[in-house]
């Protein structure tokens, strides 16, 4: 248990204690901030530990940073003294590539604080890759970015933990939710003056019929964003008219979801799909000239390095324009986290590495990365691109460095308010309840985005 005289730096230090498995262990943490200089002392396993850390600082904000960032290191040395270095160090934020831009300076490189938080060299020159690739999309910062929330699948997968339900039982709602996205997306078209990208995604869009898809998609006619993406899902929704249609109205981007090409690993998370039917929807979406992304994720269903291997291997082959490489992660609702509290995945950081050795010899670039809690291994997500590929959405809205205006149900908007402020609109997780709420929702969304 942590007893601590700062309530406020609790969860930070939660977070260094979930990463070593050690949030049932006894701590005793003081903090104070006197004479220029933060000080931390811990007691644990009858020791005890003292660090202080001097810094300038400009405001509030930027006090309270330091004071959460110098916590979180002196527990992580505290407890990798007798544990073991995590390849992220004392970083678990959510956003590790924001972190750096917010260090870059012209006298100041990110590496002198990922050093400081131990940060392994390879996750260093992980990040460095991706700022590197970042840098035409990073320069046109601004504007925004328009998602679109599908939240109807065929069945639910046992690591979702999205509002997602099987269409055979919410198909009830399906006609009034179209109802309701086509007056929010004409609601929210005068707040895109500058709009760089749209998202449609799930959930399954393509588990929709055609005469559902093609209102969402006219309701965005006139738009015309340089990047259109439509996260079309598992390969047993694709046909040749869903894929027309969305030719038709302009979309420029399809992910097919795979998740593994191994039929055993397919069968025990839940997808009623087969590795040949995902090569077949590839080739299929092939014809039309889109981007395509396909999805893996390390660490499903018992699966070994060799596993793991296949799937990269068969997705490299295909030669889409995008691969993203998922790090399995308990998530809060999903069925995954009602049978087992913690991942102890054999061979996940194999896995990971493996990813960044044959995507990157393939001529793959990394271009957005992020991370998640109880996150198998204390790893990260990572897009992989073509270069010239990379996806422009995934970067504005990781790096926060473009307005999100989203619609639909449990869609969250983010409005920008220059470089420290961000304010959030998250819309009703239940079907029924944002049906309902759609008018008060507009007009909320539209006053924040109008103030």
């Amino acid at each position: 248990m942590l007893n601590t005289n700062s309530e406020t730096l609790r969860p930070e230090i939660m977070d260094v204690l979930r990463a070593f498995d050690s949030e049932e262990e006894d701590f005793t943490h003081y903090f104070e901030f006197s004479c220029g200089k933060f000080f931390n002392s811990i007691e644990y396993n009858g020791e005890f530990y003292d660090f202080e850390e001097e810094a300038d600082f400009e405001n509030d904000l930027i006090f309270k940073r330091l004071a959460k960032r110098f916590c979180k290191l002196a527990f992580y040395k505290v407890l990798s003294k007798s544990k073991g270095s995590l390849v992220w160090g004392a970083l678990t934020g959510i956003r590790p590539t924001k972190l750096a831009y917010m260090e870059q300076s012209e006298d100041r490189d990110f590496l002198a604080l990922f050093n400081k938080m131990d940060v392994s060299e390879r996750k260093c020159a992980l990040v460095g890759r991706i700022l590197s690739v970042q840098k035409s999309v990073y320069a046109d910062r601004g504007g925004q970015n328009l998602f679109i929330s599908i939240p109807f699948c065929p069945t639910k997968c046992e690591y979702c933990s999205f509002i997602t339900a099987p269409i055979g039982a919410t198909k009830g709602y399906v006609e009034e939710y179209i109802n309701c996205l086509e007056r929010e997306i004409e609601a929210v078209k005068p707040l895109l003056t500058n709009l760089k990208s749209i998202y449609i995604g799930g959930g399954t869009p393509f588990v929709l019929e055609e005469n559902h898809l093609k209102r969402i998609y006219t309701a965005l006619s006139g738009l015309n964003p340089k990047e259109y993406t439509v996260e079309a899902g598992r390969p047993d929704v694709f046909t040749e008219e869903k894929l027309k249609l969305s030719k038709k109205y302009g979309v420029t981007r399809i992910c097919v979801n795979p998740q593994s090409f191994n039929d055993k690993t397919l069968e025990a998370i839940g997808r009623k799909h087969t590795a040949e039917q995902t090569v077949n929807a590839y080739r299929l979406a092939e014809k039309y000239g889109f981007d395509i992304n396909l999805d893996l994720i390390a660490g499903l269903a018992d699966e070994t390095v060799a596993d793991f291997e296949k799937s990269l291997k068969t997705a490299i082959s295909l030669n889409p324009a995008n691969i993203t490489v998922h790090t399995l992660s308990l998530k809060s609702g999903a069925k995954l986290k009602e049978r087992i509290k913690r991942l102890n995945i054999a061979g996940i950081s194999d896995m990971v590495d493996l990813s960044d050795k044959l995507l990157t010899k393939a001529g793959y670039l990394p271009y957005y990365l992020y991370r998640q809690k109880y996150q198998a291994g204390g790893l990260e997500n990572v897009g992989w691109c073509k270069d010239g590929k990379e996806c422009v959405y995934n970067i504005n809205v990781m790096e926060e460095i473009s307005d999100n205006i989203a619609v639909g149900a449990n869609a969250i908007s983010k409005k920008l308010f220059g470089e420290d402020r961000i304010e959030r609109y998250a819309s009703p997780k239940d079907l029924p309840t944002y049906i309902n709420k759609v008018n008060k929702i507009i007009e909320e969304r539209n006053k924040l985005f109008n103030d």
